[in-house]
């Protein structure tokens, strides 16, 4: 494990930056971004278009270290590289920031309120390519919980900290992401649950293991503050779950010590169409404004 990405992501100022729309969600995030939808016929012709947009973002003089610990990365990008280099490497070496791997498939169909991450095939050999030829840092795996669902909750959690094991096996450093769905008609009580079924789960965990949590912004303000207190956890870091920017924004600035992961929240404004410098403008614009929520 790189010690220097580690204590930069348990003490660092600044937030994650999510850039790992992929399958499914890679055409919404084209569309936002101004194409049409017939700019592409194939799923290498949309990657390409995706991995053009990714480097607009990072090669961006605004997407510096300043106000970015982390990004978090689709396999196909972390696969392909920026001017010159694969991504994690030009994120690290060019920029100072740490970069993440989406492991997950996807979700499969809902059941007991929840839907649980589809099987990862060949996740050790995906793993030990990602530490040891593409030097990732860590994993981020997702799950979403609709309802207040003991049953489901719960083996929300276990399959989360079970991939979590794999992932510290290979010395990385897992995101677990139980998301509670915004539209939860219980959510505060999903939260509270959650938040029981982990502290029951990192007891278990050996004294060498380091987690980092990936939740929606609570119902309770500061809701989290003991569990970023736990030994095992490097870091609490806040999804956007579907809220706009600022909305967003103001709830994160209400938990104090936890910072943004934002996907759709960071690039909503960003266009194809913008110039150079409308682009830069407005992606500063949006970091700056994420960057004082996550060090409120």
């Amino acid at each position: 494990m790189n010690e220097k990405q580690l204590n930069r992501m348990h003490s660092g100022l600044g937030f994650v930056a999510a850039l790992d729309q992929s399958g499914g969600s890679t055409p919404k995030a084209l569309k936002a971004y101004g194409l049409k939808g017939d700019e592409w016929h194939n799923d290498e012709e949309m990657f390409d278009l995706v991995h053009q947009m990714r480097t607009r973002i990072i090669t961006s003089p605004a997407f510096t270290s300043e106000h970015i610990l982390a990004a978090i990365l689709f396999e196909n990008t972390m696969d392909r590289k920026v001017e010159g280099r694969y991504t994690g490497d030009y994120l690290w070496e060019e920029k100072g920031i740490v970069p993440i791997l989406k492991i997950d498939k996807g979700l499969a169909e809902e059941a007991d309120h929840v839907k649980m991450m589809k099987p990862i095939p060949g996740l050790d050999e995906t793993l030990e390519r990602a530490h040891r030829e593409r030097h990732i840092f860590g994993t981020k795996e997702r799950s979403v919980i609709y309802d207040y669902d003991e049953a489901g909750i719960r083996k929300i959690v276990d399959q989360q900290f079970e991939i979590a094991g794999k992932v510290s096996s290979h010395d990385m450093v897992p995101f677990i992401e139980p998301e509670v769905d915004i539209h939860n008609p219980h959510k505060e009580e999903s939260e509270k649950l959650l938040k029981q079924c982990f502290f029951e789960h990192l007891s278990k965990l050996p004294d060498s293991a380091k987690v980092i949590f990936k939740l929606t912004i609570p119902t309770v303000p500061d809701f989290y503050q003991d569990l970023m207190k736990e030994k095992h956890v490097v870091r609490v870091v806040a999804l956007s779950g579907g809220y706009t920017q600022d909305h967003a924004c103001e709830l994160l600035a209400e938990n104090h010590g936890m910072i943004a992961s934002f996907s759709r929240a960071l690039a909503q404004d960003l266009r194809l169409q913008q110039t150079d410098e409308e682009f830069n403008k407005t992606l500063n614009s949006a970091i700056e404004k994420i960057y004082q929520a996550s060090i409120a």
